[in-house]
């Protein structure tokens, strides 16, 4: 077994490795499909034994080079981190079969470029994820933001030129004017970058003073990629990148890696402690409650189905930053497990909307009465997403609410508690209507084929006396490559609510127990 200190550097090079045998297969689209998948193979292997050393107490270590005196590219795996990690490695590899599904089934463009792309992405992911310093961590950052502008702009229309400009506008002009300037200033505070256990600035408390609330604001906006408002029109904006893409920007890495680096800068820069006592917090915690409301609000009117799910993600994310915000253990809790449920129920509604249209060319909700009679595999998996984003049992993703909820109790805070509650309500108007109108609802004109593939009432046709007695219901899926991902994600939905006291358990360390 690969000792986890090698694991590190070999997490982040074996993607890169992969980028290199993608581009020389270019002519071998078996070949090259097939790098893919071994290399996701390969990185998903590496991250398991380091999650597993993680897991039985190890810290494993890696300094890549040191740039100048305290600011090393260095590496440090942590529960948070190993967490991260493993969830982007596994649904990296999911992704990468359905992405074959799709990119085939629709004979997309420009296809090694993609697969190409989302190898140096992964392997940002994996930066972000190790990262033992604020510097690796925004070294990775600006590397997963580059290196995903080719998946957002693919398909090269003027829509794509267009979201890719706002994707990396903001993006860029959030982590250059001010994450960075953060990481500096905390720098010039603390004389180091490092992730510490309880914070670094818990020794520096007259140093840091009334700025705290500053400070924090500057990493919240700054970590854009967590979408909290108003800096979040650059994910609505990336939907017009390939469904493949979607999935990979609000499940497997570039939003994780956004609410991820607020958790962690949370916990392992300000410090619960200093954040609940200073009261720094309060404010962004207000602005992730109203994020979560406002967002939700802003999905039930969107009819493209991509558009609602993407609001839909601005959303959730702000479940991640108010866990931190809230400043108590289960508030944290709550926001770290809601990146793990929040990551298998959203892909599978985004893998579900691709699947869609790769089947039947539908991207509007209103589209999608009767359908669910044509892809009853594709909407069922499509219902367990939802309903493990709205937090309902036995689903993953009503842990999270639990946890938060109780975080949220434990600084008597019952307005965030409703809003909670309300934000829940919200989900099950704009999610569950979608596929609860594509089973029960009939499409209107029922005296036709439905693609070809169903029929639900009598017709006449030409010669014949009398209405034909109607067909059973056909079925006609998306290929099987993009079946067996979202039947993975789904059943993932439902299995890890099993398991979240174990992940509760892998998690304890972040309060500086266990």
């Amino acid at each position: 077994m690969i000792a986890p200190e090698l694991a590190i550097p070999l997490a982040l090079g074996v993607p890169i490795a992969g980028f290199v045998a993608i581009w020389l297969l270019d002519k071998q689209p078996n070949l090259r499909e097939a790098a893919t998948l071994v290399t996701g193979g390969a990185l998903l292997a590496l991250v398991i034994s380091v999650f597993a050393a993680v897991s039985g107490g190890a810290r494993p270590e890696f300094t890549l080079v040191e740039v100048i005196d305290g600011l090393p590219i260095a590496f440090s795996v942590e529960p948070l981190g190993a967490l991260f990690a493993l969830i982007a490695s596994g649904l990296w590899l999911v992704n990468s079969v359905y992405s074959i599904g799709y990119m085939r089934g629709g004979n997309e463009k420009h296809q090694t470029r993609f697969y190409m792309s989302f190898a140096v992405a992964i392997s940002a992911a994996m930066g972000v994820a190790f990262a033992a310093n604020l510097f690796t961590l925004f070294v990775f950052y600006e590397v997963l933001t580059l290196s995903t502008f080719p998946l957002v702009t693919h398909k090269g229309d003027a829509n794509a030129r267009h979201g890719g400009r706002v994707y990396l506008g903001v993006l860029m002009a959030t982590s250059i004017g001010l994450l960075l300037p953060a990481i500096v200033w905390t720098f010039v505070i603390t004389g180091t970058t490092d992730f510490a256990l309880g914070g670094i600035m818990a020794d520096h408390r007259e140093a840091v003073g009334p700025i705290a609330g500053l400070l924090l604001g500057l990493y919240a906006f700054g970590v854009g990629k967590a979408a909290l408002m108003p800096v979040h029109p650059w994910l609505p904006n990336a939907m017009v990148a390939p469904t493949p893409v979607s999935a990979f920007l609000h499940a497997v890495a570039v939003v994780k890696a956004g609410v991820f680096s607020i958790l962690k800068i949370a916990v392992y820069i300000f410090g619960v402690d200093f954040l609940r006592d200073t009261g720094a917090a309060t404010p962004f915690m207000w602005i992730a409650a109203g994020s979560i409301l406002l967002a939700s609000a802003i999905a039930m009117h969107k009819d493209n189905l991509k558009a609602r799910l993407a609001y839909s993600t601005v959303s959730q994310l702000s479940y991640v930053t108010l866990g931190a915000m809230l400043a108590t253990q289960m508030g944290v809790m709550g926001g770290a497990m809601q990146i793990a449920a929040h990551a298998l129920g959203k892909i599978t509604l985004f893998m579900c909307a691709g699947a869609i249209y790769v089947a039947h060319h539908k991207t509007q909700v209103s589209e999608l009465r009767g359908l669910g009679r044509v892809m009853p595999f594709t909407f069922g998996a499509f219902f367990i997403g939802a309903v493990s984003i709205i937090g309902l049992p036995p689903m993953a993703g009503s842990w999270p609410k639990f946890f938060l909820m109780l975080g949220a109790a434990d600084r008597g805070e019952l307005i965030i508690i409703a809003a909670l509650m309300v934000s829940s309500i919200l989900n099950i108007v704009y999610l569950l209507s979608i596929p609860v109108q594509a089973f029960l609802k009939a499409k209107p004109g029922a005296a036709h084929d439905f693609e070809g593939a169903w029929y639900d009432g009598p017709r006449f046709d030409a010669g014949v006396e009398g209405p034909v007695k109607p067909r059973k219901p056909g079925v006609a899926e998306a290929p099987l490559a993009c079946l067996l991902p979202i039947g993975v994600t789904a059943a993932g939905s439902l299995i890890l609510f099993f398991f979240m006291g174990a992940l509760y358990d892998f998690l304890t360390p972040l309060m500086g127990a266990g």
